[in-house]
């Protein structure tokens, strides 16, 4: 039994030396891939635009001014102004910030009940993976959008009600992900040397399961911040998101609509944000598939 758990601790140093390197590797390869490195671009510029808007912006956010509604972009108001005289611009940066937020929280959310639930399904398997699959299964049933859109009706409209919505539809995603990925890494022999040397079956799934599924978890966490902030986007522009006058981008699209003739910049310019911040995430999404793949590799 001490030669088992020996050799067990020893496959374990190998694996973290290996690990380290990997993750070298991983940047390495991202690094070179040009498009994944715009998609990093993209992504930081709305960052700093978001942190740094307060500073940035040159008006605020939620100041009517009728005598200046329906204004084309100047250099006073660098992207026009709205039916009831707000700054776009400054309307513009405050709705990264809640896209973000969005996206990252929502995230956060699906994962910290996803991977558990995937965690304990694809470990214990039997009768618990059985009931666990099968709630999965339902909530599945539902398009995410439309998930979405059920929790917001019951929970009502508001911008931590649209984080939770798009959280909870992120939920069976994650747990599908980390099931399958438990079920193949729980097969290694090195998860078999720690359950024969005692180990707690705790200490098994979260120091040497789940450590070894990271890869698909951020890769899948990069795509599902970029759907967030589009169905978040998607619910504002359908009223079930951020009320008046909160400035967020699918409400801010939404309300243009009715002066597309008169005023295209108030459907062009959210429009376009919310294409290049999804763009972003899904650019550096693939880069980083491609970059945990060892088979897509140029050593």
């Amino acid at each position: 039994m001490e030669q088992l758990s020996e050799a067990s601790l020893q496959q374990g140093i190998k694996q973290r030396e290996k690990g380290e390197s990997e993750y070298r590797l991983v940047w390495k390869h991202l690094s070179r891939n040009r498009t994944a490195v715009l998609g990093m671009i993209v992504i930081a510029s709305f960052i700093l635009l978001a942190v740094f808007a307060p500073l940035l912006a040159t008006h605020d956010p939620i100041s009517t001014d009728l005598g200046n509604a329906l204004q084309g972009p100047s250099s006073d108001h660098y992207f026009g102004t709205d039916e009831l005289g707000r700054d776009l611009f400054s309307r513009m940066l405050f709705g990264a910030r809640i896209s973000l937020n969005i996206g990252l929280i929502s995230v956060g959310i699906g994962l910290l009940f996803g991977i558990p639930l995937g965690a304990l399904s694809g470990y214990y398997a039997g009768k618990l993976d059985l009931v666990i699959q099968r709630i999965i299964d339902i909530m599945i049933a539902f398009p995410g959008i439309l998930l979405a859109i059920v929790v917001v009706t019951v929970l009502g409209v508001g911008v931590q009600n649209v984080m939770i919505a798009t959280g909870i539809a992120s939920i069976p995603i994650y747990a599908r992900l980390v099931r399958g990925s438990v079920l193949s890494v729980k097969k290694q022999g090195y998860i078999t040397a720690a359950k024969a040397g005692g180990m707690r079956d705790s200490r098994i799934v979260f120091f040497h399961i789940l450590p070894n599924c990271i890869g698909p978890i951020i890769v899948q966490s990069t795509f599902q911040v970029a759907t967030a902030i589009l169905w978040a986007a998607g619910l504002g522009f359908l009223g079930l998101g951020a009320q008046p006058p909160t400035p967020e981008w699918g409400a801010i699209l939404s309300r243009g609509r009715g002066y597309m003739r008169v005023a295209a910049y108030l459907t062009t310019i959210p429009g376009v944000a919310i294409f290049l911040m999804v763009l972003g995430f899904n650019l550096v999404g693939d880069g980083l598939r491609d970059a945990l793949d060892p088979r897509s590799r140029n050593y």
